[in-house]
């Protein structure tokens, strides 16, 4: 009984030890669990990549399709030797014109096609096998988005057909996709061919099915959504709406708001001012407005008479008197006339590569004051990646607001650049300029009138008396010319007292970088040393080649520093401290604190900044009390 006892016991506990505990179990669970996640997401894997190869394969077969459409309308001598290249891929139009040779464009270059000229017949069957010209003399092909345009002669006949290969490129918008997505107004600005269309109709496909917005096209010319009626797959769930003439565009743009309640208009080519009228009806009624035209940047949108009023609108404004004086312009300035239209503006550079100006309205205000604009530059990157840069500052080719000298429009970088191209030498005045830029005379020769004209100082006189100046002149001999407009003078002349009541008009122009000349008292004694002071060192010789320093005219640490080409070195390092702090401020950063400097100088740089369009504060107490830079 014993010996049957110990069996059982033994049989027992092995089958125990066969049992496996609850933690091994566990384990044994969670790694099949994973496993079976790993192989699960490697099917995804390969199915997600079979399903991308599948699409890409789908839209390669879709793309040879639509490309067969337009080689069956050439010429077949034409056709068949497009059909043997290996680059269709890259192909952008054909030219046919009547008695040339066709010619291809491609990305890489142009290329001729055949060695027979195009004749009349050649273009007759091309216009049979397509759709009918518009009033735009644009036709296509349908549901494709070729465009197929004609050149007329006198008489109406056809004697040229361009055919544009279109393309729907999917992912163009990811360098702007926010923009799209924040629901402002958005134009897009490009020279022909730089993709503005393709940018337009994939912005119809991804806010239609992405964001799920009602889009509706107004498509003069059927190359957003194609030829025929019905619309090309690449639009998505957008609706076009089709238009009968090219002037009757922005009737169509009206209807479309008042008939079908969009969320969203998208409209190409906007060419007229009624387009542009319609398109601020738009805005005003809470409509997002997504739109094209044709120009490289947004300068020649704001000096284009047409569609100026997109951006705002130009218009003159006459100054009075005192305040175009004070200004130191003249009395016809150009201001922005109401708000603008879109509140983004975006030049397509290239493939890759955009500039955008978000706030339009302050934008242009900068522009027609004459301050530099700085656009956020966006390319892609080789990843697919959004690279975000600042554009150096442009250089406003505008009426300035406050008054620059001539040769000085680019500011004090362009004039350190003079500075180093001319190794140190001061820089030339406006009339030694133009003397230099004329022929020169042999040596010996030169007219006596030149010598006394390039010695000639252009004086703009505040508190001094003219007759006084003019007597003091005659008694000494010297030839100066006194102008009346701040703008063309090479030196302020003006009084102590006048100075120290910081005068607008001193202001600008110390921020101009126009020497202010200070007397004591306005008297005979002081003009004539003035006079003899400023012909003797106006110029670095006395044959006038060059402007030289003027001592003992407020050059010292306690008088008005010049801040032009003779101001000291203390002057000009702390101004370039002050204009790299405003560039770092327009870049993105929020404030830049400048070194300390004494009030004179912290002057100076407020007006910097102020030209800059950057806002400014003094902090600290003397003599720590210094500049800062901060964003509005």
């Amino acid at each position: 009984m014993a010996t049957v006892r110990e069996t059982r016991q033994d049989d027992v506990q092995a089958t125990r030890d066969e049992i496996p505990p609850e933690e091994s179990t566990e384990n044994t669970i969670d790694d099949s669990i994973d496993e079976t996640l790993e192989e699960t997401i490697e099917e995804a894997g390969q199915l997600t990549g079979e399903e991308n190869i599948q699409d890409s394969e789908r839209d390669w077969e879709r793309d040879r399709e639509e490309l067969d459409l337009v080689l069956n309308v050439l010429p077949p001598g034409v056709a068949d030797i497009l059909r043997v290249r290996d680059d269709l891929d890259q192909l952008l139009e054909i030219i046919l014109d009547l008695g040339r040779f066709p010619e291809a464009r491609f990305v890489s270059g142009d290329a001729e096609l055949n060695e027979s000229p195009i004749t009349a017949d050649d273009l007759q069957n091309v216009i049979e096998r397509i759709g009918d010209f518009g009033e735009d003399n644009r036709a296509g092909i349908e549901r494709t988005l070729h465009r197929i345009s004609a050149i007329r002669n006198r008489r109406g006949n056809v004697v040229g057909i361009t055919c544009r290969v279109g393309r729907a490129v999917f992912g163009t918008i990811n360098i702007i996709e926010d923009l799209a997505f924040s629901g402002k107004n958005i134009l897009l600005l490009g020279r022909p061919g730089v993709g503005k269309t393709t940018m337009l109709r994939e912005m119809a496909r991804v806010l239609s099915q992405q964001a799920r917005k009602r889009v509706i096209i107004v498509d003069t010319s059927n190359e957003i959504a194609g030829d025929g009626d019905v619309p090309h797959p690449a639009i998505g769930r957008s609706r076009r709406m089709q238009v009968k003439s090219p002037a009757a565009q922005h009737g169509v743009m009206i209807e479309a708001v008042e008939n079908h309640m969009p969320e969203t208009i998208i409209i190409d080519e906007m060419s007229s001012e009624e387009e542009a009228a319609a398109a601020r009806t738009i805005a005003e009624r809470g409509v997002q407005l997504i739109a094209t035209a044709h120009g490289n940047t947004l300068d020649n949108l704001i000096m284009n008479p047409t569609l100026s009023d997109l951006v705002g609108g130009i218009q003159t404004v006459t100054l009075g008197d005192q305040e175009a004086r004070f200004r130191g312009t003249q009395k016809s300035v150009l201001e922005r006339k109401a708000p603008p239209t879109f509140d983004v503006v975006v030049e397509i550079q290239g493939w890759d590569k955009l500039a955008v100006h978000d706030n339009v309205a302050q934008v242009v205000d900068q522009w027609l004051r004459g301050f530099p604009i700085s656009p956020e530059v966006r390319t892609m990157g080789a990843n697919g990646e959004v690279v975000r840069t600042q554009e150096q500052a442009r250089v406003s080719e505008a009426q300035p607001g406050s008054w620059q000298q001539q040769g000085q429009k680019g500011g004090r970088q362009r004039d350190r650049q003079t500075d180093r191209q001319s190794q140190g030498q001061p820089a030339q005045s406006q009339m030694a300029q133009s003397a230099a830029a004329a022929p020169a005379a042999p040596a010996g020769l030169r007219d006596p009138e030149s010598k006394v004209k390039e010695a000639e100082v252009r004086i703009f006189l505040f508190g001094v008396g003219r007759d006084k100046l003019e007597a003091a002149a005659a008694e000494s001999g010297r030839v100066v010319h006194i102008v009346n407009e701040l703008r063309q003078a090479d030196v302020v002349l003006t009084t102590k007292t006048h100075y120290r009541r910081g005068s607008q008009l001193v202001r600008i122009a110390e921020s101009s970088g126009t020497p202010v000349c200070v007397l004591r008292k306005n008297t005979m004694p002081q003009l004539q040393e003035f006079l003899d002071t400023i012909i003797k060192d106006w110029h670095r010789d006395n044959d006038g080649s060059g402007p030289g320093m003027m001592p003992g005219m407020g050059n010292g640490e306690n008088g008005p520093a010049f801040t032009g080409p003779n101001s000291s070195p203390a002057m000009d390092k702390a101004m370039d401290e002050a204009e790299d702090a405003a560039n770092r401020v327009l870049s993105g950063e929020q404030t830049v604190h400048l070194a300390p400097q004494r009030s004179y100088i912290r002057r100076l740089q407020h007006l910097l900044g102020q030209r800059y369009n950057v806002a400014s504060v003094s902090q600290g107490k003397e003599p720590d009390r210094s500049v800062l830079f901060y964003r509005v």
